[in-house]
């Protein structure tokens, strides 16, 4: 925000920039993601203004700027690929730096916004499973078969709202220790410094989500295999078709079934259609199962290619589309009830 008094632009509002800075890979390298520079640069930066007696603010402006440069070079001298970026890092940081208030403003950055985002995110889960498990056993062990359905189904909400909640809670609690160290600052710098992490920390915390989407889904097919001691199959060597299988079984004829677990086909279903029935012959794969939790976009005609090329869908027992193909002699072939799914493969085995 600018200041009409002194002419220039309140120092705190750079912590949004020189986080945005910091972080950015494919322009500056991204040495906000180094733990080393967050921890010794702002160390370092410090003893810089600490022992500025006599220097005038450009003698200490120029010091700090080659304090910083020193631990960044140093801490990435093996990163031959990053050094053009780094310093284009060094040309557009440093100049938002005139004024030892300014140093002072990365200082912080680097030890109050950047370096606790850094260290919470390693707490933040990789994977929706671990909060997945126990409901779905639980489910299972309580009802049965009639359960199956209800654990595909909530299976991606269960584990997403607990990653949620995990990353929620880092939040609160790093906001709430650096307000707590922002204590004695005027409110209109405090909200500056606040919101500026607030922005940071969940652009990173939406690329920590985007590591984990379409994953959970998929491991529902091995925790109902292991769960109902189902015997996994490796993929058939070669097999090459755009579809995804994640998990594949061995029938009693040696032909094999391959479980493809996906919200919705979507626009996915062309590709999935180039498994068609003479490739799978080809493989020995007796037939695609699709494990489908949203399937309002499964038409008629989606059901009728692909179950013509042996692909069956598995669908929430209470769900319209199901209903609809069963009562279609041209499609009540391809469609079963999710609650169905484990006898159906211990039927062919």
């Amino acid at each position: 925000m600018y200041n009409k008094v002194t002419g220039r632009i309140n120092p705190y509002e750079n912590v949004y920039w020189f986080s945005r800075m910091l972080i950015n890979k494919d322009k500056y390298g991204a040495v906000g993601k180094n733990s080393n520079i967050l921890k010794q640069a702002p160390a370092a930066l410090r003893q810089v203004l600490d022992h500025a007696g006599g220097l005038d603010d450009a003698q200490i402006v120029a010091s700090a700027k080659q304090c910083f440069e020193r631990v960044v070079d140093m801490q990435t001298a093996r990163a031959h690929s990053l050094h053009q970026r780094i310093q284009l890092l060094y040309q557009d940081l440093f100049d938002k730096i005139s004024t030892p208030a300014d140093v002072k403003v990365l200082i912080l950055t680097l030890e109050h916004v950047m370096l606790p985002i850094h260290l919470a995110l390693q707490e933040v889960p990789n994977n929706d499973r671990e909060f997945t498990v126990n409901v779905a056993t639980a489910f299972l062990d309580s009802l049965g078969a009639k359960g199956l359905a209800k654990v595909v189904l909530m299976w991606d909400n269960v584990g997403v709202d607990g990653c949620l909640q995990a990353e929620r809670t880092l939040v609160v609690r790093e906001f709430s220790a650096l307000r707590a160290f922002l204590a004695e600052l005027p409110v209109q710098d405090s909200d500056m410094v606040l919101t500026a992490f607030v922005q940071e920390f969940e652009h990173r915390l939406a690329q920590k989500r985007k590591q984990r989407a379409g994953g959970s889904l998929e491991d529902v097919a091995s925790f109902l295999f292991d769960y109902y001691h189902i015997k996994a199959a490796d993929k058939p060597e070669h097999f090459q078709a755009d579809i995804e299988v994640d998990k594949w079984f061995r029938c009693k004829d040696r032909w094999l079934v391959g479980i493809s677990c996906k919200r919705t086909l979507r626009e996915r279903w062309k590709q999935v259609s180039s498994a068609d029935s003479a490739t799978l012959s080809q493989y020995k794969i007796r037939q695609i199962w699709h494990l489908v939790t949203y399937d309002e976009d499964l038409s008629d005609d989606k059901l009728a290619l692909l179950g013509k090329q042996r692909h069956i869908f598995f669908l929430s027992d209470d769900s319209r589309v199901l209903e609809a193909a069963r009562k279609n002699i041209g499609l009540c072939d391809y469609v079963r009830p999710m609650s169905s799914f484990i006898d159906e493969i211990h039927a062919l085995q």
